[in-house]
């Protein structure tokens, strides 16, 4: 189980073994990834967590309609078909989807380094959000350096934050929901952390589950040291193309992660990971350690 404190990380069920009846080896006690609970422990106490593949935006103070019913038919050719790659999904991200990320978004979050708040913002929201789509269709949407501040960790150390400005904050949202559609009918039944409809909650019960239904003989807990600031760009992209052919979605995460840091006033370049707390990093660090850790696991 890659585990921390609580809501810090990716959370999976641990890796749980259990003794044939000859006491022989010890072998894998492995729950299915059954295909009849798409996305849900098989040991876990209760069903499948409602909502897992439908992967809405998460219910803003304002937010609008449910834009997801336009992605239905993504995510059932991701689900028919594990070696599609999907070329045109960047049209996906219409205004409506990019009004429902606005109101998904906190109010009260600090600003980047632009300086402009939720509620400036929002003052002619229209108009902005239909002058951020044409920019972001015909290629002229450019990422902003992500803020730098930092958080006590319980170990007295600092953990960064990458705060991104208020327009990147919606573009991220609004295209990390298309690409749920693709990916919660990728990821395996073990794995909890930030993906929609889960929670720690649900991960700790299918732990309780497993061990009150198996003979477990032993369970593994680890933790990844600072996965988001370090995971490998090179590695990432690799893993995203296997899945992603829209070259303009795969060129906006570039320039997400390319797009540095500002520190006191200075900009500095990051060659390695990707910021943590901004939008798109839970769903970029869930891909990685799909392929990096999961499928080795499974």
């Amino acid at each position: 189980m890659w585990a921390g404190p609580l809501g810090e990380g990716r959370g999976r069920t641990p890796e749980m073994h259990e003794r044939g009846k000859s006491d022989g080896p010890v072998v894998p006690a492995k729950p299915p990834n059954n295909a009849g609970l798409p996305a849900a422990e098989a040991v876990e106490g209760r069903g499948p967590a409602k909502g897992n593949t439908a992967s809405k935006t998460r219910p803003g103070p304002r937010d609008g309609v449910s834009v997801s019913s336009a992605l239905d038919r993504v995510r059932r050719v991701a689900e028919r078909d594990k070696d599609a790659r999907f070329t045109a999904l960047l049209h996906r991200v219409d205004v409506d989807r990019l009004r429902a990320a606005y109101g998904a978004l906190r109010p009260e979050a600090a600003p980047g380094v632009d300086g402009v708040t939720w509620e400036a913002y929002g003052r002619d929201l229209e108009a902005r959000l239909q002058d951020l789509h044409q920019r972001l269709h015909r290629g002229a949407y450019r990422a902003k350096p992500t803020r730098r501040a930092y958080i006590a960790k319980a170990d007295g150390r600092q953990r960064p934050l990458g705060i991104a400005a208020l327009e990147d904050k919606i573009v991220q949202r609004a295209v990390v929901e298309v690409l749920n559609a693709i990916y919660e009918a990728d990821f395996l039944g073990f794995s909890y952390g930030f993906r929609p409809g889960r929670s720690p909650h649900q991960a700790l019960d299918a732990l309780a589950a497993g061990i009150q239904r198996k003979k477990v003989s032993w369970v593994l807990d680890a933790d990844i040291r600072d996965l988001f600031t370090s995971l490998d760009r090179g590695w990432l992209e690799r893993f995203l193309e296997h899945r992603i052919g829209d070259k303009r979605v795969l060129r906006l995460i570039q320039k997400w992660l390319g797009a540095g840091v500002v520190e006191e006033g200075t900009w500095t370049a990051c060659e390695e990971g990707t910021a943590q707390g901004a939008s798109v990093s839970p769903l970029l660090a869930n891909v990685y350690l799909h392929y990096v850790f999961d499928l080795w696991a499974q």
